[in-house]
Formats: structure tokens, sequence, C-alpha cells
């Protein structure tokens, strides 16, 4: 014996989710490539150097590098602080790298840039938080580029100014 069952029309159980939105142009990140890109991406890799570019997972990380330029990060990358805002990673960091001033310098003067940006993590580690390859970094790009001005993002040092 059959019996015969109704069929009732299913109803979705929620909403179809409304078509996504195309991003606005000022949102969107061009693919890095190019010559210049290319060239920033090898010098970074030979000198064995850090950015925050791509420590701090930029997004601009293409259009900068793409232009010839990058923000250098010493005292290695990893950070001693672990702060909510940054991408950087946290942990103990590996023994200092005193050459590492000089290879920046030497990046920078490879890279022929009028103006330098230099940045760090917080090595709170240190007896001297890191001061020493701060001066050793300027005082080698000064003395390879004379002309090239320098920005430093020094980081607050656990306020001990001494």
């Amino acid at each position: 014996m059959l019996l015969s069952l109704p069929i009732i029309q299913a109803e979705p159980i929620a909403p179809p989710a409304p078509a996504r939105a195309r991003k606005p142009d000022w949102l969107r990140v061009k693919l890095p490539i190019g010559p210049d890109y290319a060239a920033v991406r090898k010098l970074v890799d030979e000198h064995k150097l850090h950015t925050i570019c791509e420590s701090g997972n930029c997004p601009n990380m293409g259009e900068c590098w793409g232009a010839g330029t990058a923000t250098f990060m010493i005292l290695g990358n990893v950070c001693t602080r672990s702060c909510s805002f940054c991408a950087v990673a946290t942990g103990r960091p590996s023994e200092l790298d005193l050459d590492e001033p000089r290879r920046v310098a030497e990046a920078i003067s490879l890279m022929k840039v009028k103006h330098a940006v230099i940045t760090s993590v917080n090595r709170d580690e240190l007896k001297d938080r890191g001061a020493s390859v701060w001066r050793d970094t300027v005082v080698f790009t000064k003395e390879l580029s004379p002309e090239t001005t320098i920005e430093t993002l020094i980081p607050d040092v656990k306020a001990n100014w001494a």
C-alpha cells in the first residue's frame, strides 16, 4: 500500500547574500611587478636585510618597491614586544647581527635613493636597546651616501633615554 504525501515547496532558510560590491580603485593594490620591484627584492635578499614592508605585511609594498624604495628594518625581524596593532613577529630575537649596519648602508648606496627611511624592532633585552646598531647604521650610510638624507623611526626604548 503506497501512501501519497503532499509536496511542500521549501523556503530558503536565509535570504541570499547580496552581491559583493567592487572595491574602490583607491583601495585596490597592484601586483608587485616591474624591474624596480625586482631590483629591490634582489637587493634585500642578497644583503640579507629586513624591511618593515615585508615584516609588517604592508599592502603598499608593491607600490614602494616598484618605485625603487623601501623602509629598512634593523636589529633583526623579531620584536620583543607584542603590540596589537603591529604585524611584526614577536618573540625571542636571534643574536645581534653587527654586520647589518654595513649591509643596510651598502644597499642604500646601491639604490641611489635621495632619502632613506630606517626603522627597527624593539630589542628590550639589549642593554643599549640597540642604540649602537642605530648609530653604526647612520654613520655607515652617511659615509657611503653623504648626499642621502636619513629618516629614522626609532622605537621608544621603554622610555629609557639614558
